[in-house]
């Protein structure tokens, strides 16, 4: 009995290892994928920022800013 329980702890150690060696990081498509996700979402945000209505509340903030007295 002792020789099965040990062999199914070594078999389940072995799936163990083998399965936390395989996860060591990304992958050269997974870093592409990512650089392609963080250009799109700055160059949304890029479009938000220099939209209209955000440009004149942040210009109005500004002034606000500056023409605060003491």
């Amino acid at each position: 009995m002792g020789r099965a329980v040990s062999a199914v702890r070594r078999v389940w150690m072995d799936r163990f290892v083998r399965s936390r060696r395989q996860d060591r990081g990304m992958t050269t498509s997974e870093y592409a994928v990512g650089t392609i996700a963080a250009c799109a979402f700055a160059a949304v945000l890029y479009k938000v920022v220099t939209s209209g209505p955000v440009l004149s509340a942040m210009q109005s903030l500004v002034k606000d800013a500056l023409d605060a007295k003491f």
